[in-house]
């Protein structure tokens, strides 16, 4: 299949592109903004791949999405393309709308005039999957059920009221124009090229600066975390075999609070990257003595968790990767790639707290 990603330059869309290419044999058209969070280095070694087009645009300029619509003519859209960061959506609501509810408008209007122009098998086997997240739901009680697909949504932060809106125009484009759309809502994801404004990312530098690690709150918040490749699989599975219409629910089976969380990539970095004693007391001497508790931020949903059962029964998927080998991973991949995060943050932004934002320097 011809495949367009859009937002196929930042973390997921990323590491999606490289699965699809290098594993499915897909060719795909990345179409990337590439605002802060999105690095077309990531992709660089990709740029001679017979498989892999580029193009730089906005999903909020709906001529230019069609005309490369028009020109590329991709078999399927998977619309990854979002603000995501909970905070910036606290301190900047404003882009959060515009990219996440106007700019999947944009797209659905050219999708749909696309698609409506097609015929015979293009038209039967074209697909729009739109890539959603779990914060769609709210906040689940401790000993509340996970989420599925038929939660009922409750957004509490203008990020995830933005995303609740674009599932729901996604879905009105079905039911009224009958255009062929999936929707999958996800876990956190973390793994290769993430932009370090995110938890896990945020501890490495930390970490490896020998600078305080704040937690907000008592870093008793609970998330559901999927290794990035697990999930761009799960991605392709409902792409390939997903019932039109269908929704998805994707998770890790893999739920820690923040500071469990923390705690471990700690351990991770004082097996892989030991600090140096320099007289400090072993305990002192470990990563996680720099760890700090600060006020916790506004609306902070408390757990998160995904019942992927449906996935997994309908579409035979699962993750492969479990908490100790995908931190490990991880942790080893920015190890090795601690110039790829320092080109990262030379382009103005600081590491503020985790979750917290990145202002310009």
């Amino acid at each position: 299949m011809k495949i367009l990603v859009t937002g196929g330059a930042g973390f997921i869309g990323t590491n999606l592109t490289r699965y699809l290419l290098m594993q499915c044999n897909h060719q795909v058209v990345v179409y990337d903004k590439l605002t802060y969070a999105g690095n077309r280095g990531s992709l660089s070694d990709l740029e001679n791949h017979p498989g892999f087009q580029f193009v730089q645009g906005d999903v909020c300029d709906g001529d230019l999405f069609a005309s490369v619509l028009e020109q590329h003519r991709p078999n399927a859209i998977m619309h990854l393309a979002a603000e995501s960061h909970v905070d910036r959506s606290i301190d900047g609501p404003e882009a959060f709308i515009q990219t996440n509810v106007v700019g999947t408008f944009k797209l659905l209007n050219a999708a749909k005039s696309y698609y409506q122009q097609l015929e015979g098998a293009d038209k039967d086997r074209f697909r729009l999957l739109h890539v959603s997240t779990d914060e769609v739901f709210g906040s689940l009680a401790m000993d509340a059920p996970a989420f599925c697909e038929s939660t009922a949504y409750d957004p509490h932060s203008p990020y995830s009221a933005s995303k609740a809106s674009s599932d729901h125009l996604v879905r009105a484009w079905q039911d009224t124009y009958g255009l062929p759309v999936l929707i999958t809502n996800c876990s956190n994801n973390y793994g290769p090229f993430q932009f370090p404004e995110k938890l896990i990312p945020v501890v490495i530098m930390k970490c490896l600066r020998s600078e305080s690690i704040p937690i907000y709150g008592k870093g008793e918040n609970i998330r559901d975390w999927l290794y990035v490749e697990d999930h761009a699989r799960a991605l392709e599975r409902v792409l390939d075999r997903g019932q039109v219409g269908e929704t998805y629910a994707i998770g890790g089976d893999n739920e820690l609070t923040n500071l469990e969380l923390v705690q471990q990539i700690c351990s991770l970095m004082d097996e892989l990257r030991p600090r140096s004693a320099d007289g400090k007391s072993p305990e002192d001497s470990r990563y996680s003595s720099l760890i700090t508790f600060v006020t916790d931020r506004p609306g902070h949903d408390m757990r998160y968790a995904i019942n992927a059962s449906k996935i997994k029964q309908e579409l035979q998927w699962a993750p492969l990767q479990n908490a100790e080998s995908g931190f490990r991973q991880t942790v080893k991949w920015y190890l090795d790639n601690s110039i790829w995060l320092e080109n990262i943050l030379s382009g103005g932004y600081q590491l503020e707290r985790i979750g917290g934002v990145n202002v310009q320097s």
